[in-house]
């Protein structure tokens, strides 16, 4: 039998021993990624955009009569901002038949004159008043009704002229289409409600 040599017996284990004494290697966390606190412990972070969509499931809603209220405060916030667009003249929100320089520039240049078209209203019911008294009254009524019509088509006709002109020099390279009668339009309400609001002032140069 042959004899176990010590030394032989050292080296064997004490070399098991330094394999299993070994330190193990820190765990370090990615600091480039930031930390959910919602994540359970022993998984590792998920990823920012994985975050972002987990927030966003959470926040979604979950019941028909909940998806019907925010589309209502969505829509009452939208109105808003088009109200407020109509009032300060913001381009972001306004329709689309308002959006453009030409059509800003359709509105300055009513805005900054005096219009027969914009007293048709008080002009009407001053002569639907006229016609009821009867007599003299109601042949009057009918003399400046037809004066009314006769300003109003001659006005209208002058500023169409002129901002035609002024349209051609200022933006010769825009679209034109649809400008004229769009001022015109305008020119039939009272100043104090038009939309969008009145960004100049009378006898202002637009």
């Amino acid at each position: 039998m042959t004899p176990v040599h010590p030394v032989s017996l050292v080296s064997v284990f004490g070399s098991r021993s330094s394999k299993d004494d070994k330190p193990a290697a820190p765990v370090t966390a990615d600091s480039s990624q930031p930390r959910d606190p919602q994540a359970p412990k022993g998984r590792p972070t998920p990823k920012r955009s994985q975050a972002q969509s987990q927030r966003r499931m959470v926040t979604a809603p979950t019941t028909r009569k909940e998806a019907a209220k925010r589309t209502r405060e969505a829509r009452r916030a939208d109105m808003a901002k088009r109200q407020e667009a109509l009032a300060g003249g913001d381009e972001r929100y306004l329709p689309a038949r308002d959006k453009g320089p030409v059509r800003r520039f359709a509105r300055d240049y009513v805005d900054a004159r005096w219009s027969m078209a914009e007293f048709f209203l008080p002009a009407a019911i001053l002569i639907l008043v006229l016609s009821f008294l009867g007599g003299q009254a109601q042949a009057l009524s009918l003399m400046l009704w037809m004066a009314v019509i006769v300003l109003i088509v001659i006005d209208s006709f002058i500023l169409a002229f002129r901002f035609k002109k002024q349209l051609k020099e200022r933006y010769p390279d825009e679209s034109h289409r649809g400008a004229t009668a769009y001022a015109l339009m305008r020119t039939l309400q009272m100043r104090r409600m038009r939309l969008p609001k009145p960004q100049v002032r009378r006898g202002e140069r637009p």
